[in-house]
């Protein structure tokens, strides 16, 4: 499964001296991979992204002010939310207006 927001997270990572969490990055990738013939791929990136977005999460409490992690965040945030809205129930008219 080829995410680019994984492969950036995972470049960070390298330049942050958390080599740890690269492992622990490719592990739940590769747990999600075997999951893309069942619940698809778009569910299963917002599963990826939805990890990414804990992980800056972290090392944005631990590394204050990163802009590369901080941008990074925002992207990975964005793009999860994007995914994310397509798997949403639409609300039932009578909760409109």
């Amino acid at each position: 499964m080829n995410v680019p927001e994984i492969e950036e997270l995972k470049k960070l990572c390298e330049e942050l001296g958390e080599k740890e969490l690269i492992v622990r990055i490719d592990s739940f990738v590769a747990l999600n991979e075997g999951l893309v013939s069942k619940k698809g791929k778009e569910f299963i990136e917002v599963s990826v992204l939805g990890f990414a977005e804990g992980v800056l999460t972290t090392l944005s409490a631990k590394y204050p002010g990163d802009k590369r992690v901080l941008g990074l965040l925002e992207r990975v945030r964005s793009r999860r939310e994007e995914l994310d809205s397509l798997f949403r129930k639409p609300k039932p008219p009578i909760f409109e207006g």
